[in-house]
This record gives C-alpha cells, structure tokens and sequence, in this order.
C-alpha cells in the first residue's frame, strides 16, 4: 500500500469479524513495533497476544464498567439513543471476548525517563518511548488488511490486568489494541482537522506556511 494512504485510512475498527488471525501475519505487524524509536534506545516496550478466551473474557468484564463509567461522563442519557461513533465503541467493549486477538501494551519502567515529571501538570514524556510503537503497529495492521481500536481504560485497572496475565511488577500496562479483520470497509479518508489548526511558525497561533 502506498503509504499516505495506510496513514490516512489507519481508523479505530470497532466491529471484527471472528476469523483467526494467522500467526505470521501478526509476527509481521509486531515486528513493526521494534523499529520505533525509544529513549535511549532502551527499547523497553513488550506486548502480551492475548488470545486464550477466557483471558479475554475477564478483559472484557474488566473494560465494561469503566465504558459505561466514561459513557455517563461523557453525558449520554441512560435508554437514549447512543450516538454513532459511541454506539459503535460501546458494541466492541461489549464484545471485546470476541476480537480474534487482543494485545496488552507494556512497558519496563526501568527504561522510560519522564523527564517532564517535575513540572506543574500531567506528565506524559515517558509515552514518548511507548507509543510511536503502538502507531507501528497500527500502521503495520492496516497494511495487512486488519483493523485496530487504541484503547487506555484498562491502565485504570492495572492492578488487576497485571494479577490475570502474570505481567511483573516492574512493568506496566499502556494500552490494549483490539486486533482483527473488520466487518466493515476501511474508509477512503479519515476526517481530521485542517494543517493550518495544528501547525505554528515561530511563535503559537502564527502561520508556519506563508
């Protein structure tokens, strides 16, 4: 594929049809994940293929209380119809047991240096050695024909997710890809904001590009 459009077209998949995945295929879209860069190049970012379904049913009776606790934050009202891009998440979280394989990302803590810990907010440097391997493997998935969903509930529950896949205590939980092939077409363009709303020259709010 060419690759702009692999980039353009790399969408949250929430419907999976049940076909396994071939073990092959997804060597070839983890192995992706080792060229991302890392701080250091320590390369501390592992992923557990969870594809044992009871594993994944627990994972699932896991996610399914924080989806619907984030669904009432978010404002829907309880028997309202659902809005689209909602309706759809809310059927994966439902049916998380059912995707062909779910990937656990983790990472060692040993090998991630937040070197914005220290300052007045959220610290969020230490994901700079973790998720460009994530986005590998996105990317890579939907080269092969296979859908993705990026999801971070779980972290909230990350105690219980290390004790049901034996994950060390030095490590941690940064995220769970839902991978499969997907029900629906992949779409001709992803909707995104315009360069101009992201992009800055020199100074905030000024034009990069004359």
């Amino acid at each position: 594929m060419d690759f702009r459009e692999v980039i353009e077209t790399t969408g949250a998949c929430r419907h999976y049809r049940p076909d396994p995945v071939p073990d092959e295929v997804l060597a070839r879209v983890l192995d992706a994940a080792r060229w991302a860069p890392t701080g250091g190049n320590r390369q501390g970012v592992r992923f557990l293929v969870v594809r044992d379904p009871a594993r994944k049913t627990a994972l699932r009776d896991l996610y399914v209380p924080l989806w619907e606790q984030y669904v009432q934050r978010a404002g829907a009202r309880p028997g309202a119809p659902l809005p689209k891009l909602i309706a759809a998440a809310d059927h994966m979280a439902r049916h998380l047991d059912e995707v062909p394989v779910l990937l656990v990302v983790c990472a060692q803590l040993g090998d991630l240096l937040a070197t914005d810990r220290h300052l007045d907010r959220l610290s969020v440097v230490g994901g700079g050695s973790i998720y460009p391997a994530v986005q590998n493997v996105l990317l890579a998935a939907r080269a092969e024909g296979l859908g993705t969903a990026l999801t971070t509930l779980l972290c909230a529950v990350e105690p219980q997710v290390k004790q049901l896949l034996a994950i060390p205590a030095d490590v941690l939980t940064a995220a769970l890809v839902p991978l499969g092939f997907p029900v629906q077409p992949f779409p001709r363009r992803l909707a995104r904001r315009p360069l101009t709303d992201i992009c800055f020259g020199d100074a905030w709010g000024e034009p990069a590009f004359r």
